[in-house]
C-alpha cells in the first residue's frame, strides 16, 4: 500500500474510494471518474427515467420513483390520480436518503403525507418509490441479490458479469407490509448491515444455507422447482446492460474531462455492485448500484460485550474471491506481451 502515492509507475492502481484518490499518469486505475456521483440514489433515478421516458417497455426494471423535495408535489398529484382511477390500489412506498448507506435512514410509508418533512428532507435529499409487495421469498424470507459487475470500458462499451453473486436475506418472515408492520426492518430491508444486528441472524459455514447465499444456491433452488432459470439470467443481464447504457452518456463526459482524448491518461476499469430484488413471477427489479461494493471476506463477531473478532466468512470468500481474480485476469497488462 502506498497511502502517500509512489514515484514510479504501477500497471494497475487499486483505489479506496475514487478515481481522485491521487494523480496517475499511466496504466489502469480500478475506478471510473465520475462513478460514485452517477450511481447516488438520485442521479441513478433521473438517469433510468429519462431512458423510461424514451423506451418505456426495455426499462420497466426499476420502481416508480420521486426525487425529494423537489418532486413532491408531483408524487401527491401522482399518487392521489392513481388512487382516485383505482381504488383498490393500496400502495406502499420506501424512502430512502440519496447519499445514505447501509440501510441508514430508509423508511416505509403508506400515504405521501407520512413522508417526514423535518429539516433532514431539505437538506438532505432523498429517493421515494413505489416498494415492490410480491417479492420472491425463500424460506419465507425476503431476500435481495448482489451481483459483481466489470465495467472494462466505455469505449467499446465491455461489460462483464459475474456468474455468482451473493443473496442477502432478512431476518424476520415476510408479510405485506401494513401500517403496523411498517417499522419492522428486519422483515422488509434485506440490507446485510441492518439484518447482521438482528437476533435471527445466522452466519453459515455452508454456501446454502444462513443470512447470506450464493446466488447459484438459490438458482439451484428454483431450477428444482422447475422455474425456467435460464429466462432469468437473461432477463438480469438485460437490466445490467440496459442500466449502464443509461448512465454511460454522462460518464463519458466526466471521463472526457478527466483524461481527455489523445492526451496520455490512464485507462479505467470498475466492479460495481447491483443490487437486484426477484419479484414473485421472477422478474429481476434494480434496487440500487453501489460504486464501492464491500469485497470483504470475514465478519465480525462479538465474543463478549464488545469484544469482536473477524471470522471468515466461506459465502464470501467463494463469491468475492473469484470476482478479484476474474477482474485481474480480464485486465492484466502483461496478456497482450504473452
Amino acid at each position: 500500500q502506498f497511502p502517500f502515492g509512489r514515484r514510479l509507475p504501477c500497471d494497475i492502481y487499486w483505489h479506496g474510494v475514487s478515481f481522485h484518490d491521487n494523480d496517475i499518469f499511466s496504466g489502469q486505475v480500478n475506478k471510473f471518474p465520475g462513478m460514485t456521483e452517477m450511481v447516488r440514489k438520485i442521479t441513478l433515478s433521473r438517469a433510468v427515467r429519462t431512458m423510461q421516458d424514451l423506451f418505456p417497455l426495455e426499462y420497466d426494471f426499476y420502481p416508480r420513483s420521486w426525487i425529494l423535495p423537489e418532486e413532491l408535489p408531483l408524487f401527491v398529484a401522482e399518487v392521489r390520480m392513481m388512487k382516485d382511477s383505482d381504488p383498490s390500489w393500496k400502495p406502499t412506498f420506501i424512502v430512502k436518503p440519496d447519499g445514505g448507506c447501509q440501510g441508514d435512514g430508509i423508511y416505509l410509508i403508506k400515504d405521501p403525507s407520512d413522508i417526514r418533512l423535518t429539516g433532514s428532507i431539505q437538506s438532505r435529499p432523498a429517493v421515494v418509490q413505489e416498494y415492490i409487495c410480491k417479492p420472491l421469498l425463500v424460506d419465507k424470507l425476503k431476500f435481495d441479490i448482489r451481483l459483481y459487475v466489470l465495467l472494462k470500458s466505455l469505449e467499446p462499451l465491455e461489460i462483464y458479469i459475474a456468474k455468482d453473486g451473493l443473496s442477502r436475506f432478512c431476518t424476520e418472515p415476510y408479510q405485506e407490509p401494513t401500517l403496523k408492520n411498517l417499522h419492522q426492518v428486519f422483515m422488509h430491508l434485506t440490507n446485510y448491515s441492518l439484518n447482521i444486528h438482528s437476533g435471527n441472524f445466522i452466519h453459515s459455514d455452508s454456501v446454502n444455507t444462513g443470512s447470506k447465499r450464493t446466488f447459484s444456491s438459490i438458482l439451484c433452488r428454483l431450477s428444482s422447482r422447475g422455474a425456467d432459470v435460464k429466462k432469468l439470467w437473461s432477463d438480469i443481464i438485460s437490466l445490467v446492460i440496459k442500466t449502464i447504457i443509461a448512465l454511460t452518456p454522462e460518464l463519458k463526459v466526466y471521463y472526457q474531462s478527466d483524461i481527455p482524448a489523445g492526451k496520455p491518461g490512464p485507462t479505467c476499469f470498475q466492479i460495481l455492485g447491483f443490487d437486484i430484488l426477484l419479484m414473485k413471477n421472477l422478474k429481476p427489479m434494480l434496487l440500487e448500484v453501489n460504486a464501492n461494493p464491500s469485497m470483504r471476506i470475514e465478519h465480525e463477531q462479538e465474543l463478549s460485550p464488545g469484544v469482536f473478532e473477524n471470522v471468515p466468512s466461506p459465502v464470501d470468500e467463494e463469491v468475492k474471491v473469484a470476482v478479484i481474480r476474474d477482474t485481474l485476469r480480464l485486465v492484466d497488462p502483461q496478456k497482450k506481451k504473452r
